[in-house]
């Protein structure tokens, strides 16, 4: 019988985040910076929930209405609350949920905390389930 792969065994454990404030095109600078397709939007304070803007919020939310990036913020278009994914949650499960739920990305929590994130590309091409 295999192991049980978890989600905390396969995380990307640098978690990248802006200030809710921080501009569309701050946003994107990061993105493009970091060579990600998300970024975490940090919580105001331990109750808050945690956002996130993605690529697609930056296309129709930014760009298509033809906004100026400078003067919209993380805030106005981020996603929020957001499903996050248990550390210790079996990873077919987590490929289960986030296809259910329609999300390609999901951060990681365990204890209440963010330690990581994980999308649907690296668990299927990362990780063998094919």
């Amino acid at each position: 019988m295999a192991a049980i792969v978890r989600v905390r065994d396969v995380m990307k454990r640098e978690i990248v985040s802006v200030d809710g404030m921080a501009s569309a095109k701050e946003v994107a600078e990061q993105m493009r910076s970091k060579r990600i397709s998300e970024i975490l939007v940090a919580r105001r304070h331990d109750d808050d929930a945690w956002g996130m803007v993605t690529i697609t919020d930056l296309v129709e939310q930014v760009i298509v209405p033809g906004h100026d990036a400078g003067d919209v913020s993380a805030y106005e278009i981020m996603t929020k609350p957001i499903i996050t994914v248990p550390a210790n949650m079996d990873i077919r499960y987590a490929v289960r949920l986030m296809n259910m739920t329609s999300i390609k990305s999901a951060p990681v929590e365990e204890n209440g905390e963010v330690v990581g994130v994980v999308s649907l590309s690296s668990l299927v091409l990362d990780n063998n389930l094919l």
